[in-house]
């Protein structure tokens, strides 16, 4: 398992999670406080694991978002990672389908 914590002023102001085996690998999670969004601190926390999971000999990286949730999104895509599939009703409080995403690492210039 891997985490990295972003702190601003002593506090928490974002965090990444995933995990790996073998040469796959897959963000778990990836969060940052409404105060810190928009600042590009999502974007670094990916590459940073990204880069981890690279040194680990991982070739490809997935995870999940919601379909809803252009921003996040929009923030993997930037990064390389593209749609590969749907996972139906895998949210609940909303029920809402998850996009299925991928990035192969050797393709991506993440550090």
């Amino acid at each position: 398992m891997l985490f990295s914590v972003a702190t601003a002023r002593a506090a928490v102001a974002g965090y990444v999670v995933a995990h790996h085996a073998a040469d796959e690998g897959e963000i778990l999670n990836l969060a940052v406080t409404p105060l810190h969004r928009r600042r590009g601190l999502g974007r670094a926390l990916v590459r940073h694991v990204l880069g981890r999971l690279a040194r680990r000999m991982v070739k490809i990286v997935f995870l999940e978002a919601r379909q809803s949730n252009t921003a996040a999104r929009r923030l993997y895509e930037s990064l390389g990672f593209v749609g590969v599939g749907r996972r139906p009703g895998y949210y609940r409080r909303p029920l809402e389908d998850a996009v299925i995403l991928r990035v192969t690492l050797a393709q991506v210039a993440y550090l």
